[in-house]
């Protein structure tokens, strides 16, 4: 059993608007990060946990799973990366098989 990835990204950045899917040489910061996980083979799957429709459609081209939007009280400045976590391994659960899991920053 392989551990899966999971990528936070909400859409209200407040200091750098838009960041998570910014270009840098023509590619969404979040590209960056999805493609890294998928090519470490390391995974059984990687998702991409984000309340942002576009955020969501960018990272399904890059080979993200998005089974589900996340609430947006999961996505506000005041929201714990905790929560998030949380929240989305207990959706994960009912249908994905997994023993471990690991927080990949896409803006790191």
């Amino acid at each position: 059993m392989k551990p899966i990835c999971i990528i936070p990204a909400r859409g209200g950045s407040k200091g750098v608007k838009r960041k998570n899917i910014r270009k840098l040489n023509g590619k969404p910061l979040i590209g960056y990060a999805i493609e890294s996980a998928l090519e470490s083979n390391f995974f059984s799957n990687v998702f991409v946990s984000t309340e942002d429709k576009k955020i969501s459609s960018i990272a399904k081209k890059y080979g993200a799973e998005i089974p589900f939007l996340r609430p947006k009280k999961l996505a506000s400045d005041n929201s714990d990366i905790a929560d998030t976590l949380s929240y989305t391994i207990k959706k994960l659960e009912s249908n994905y098989n997994f023993n471990s899991v690991m927080l990949r920053d896409c803006t790191c």
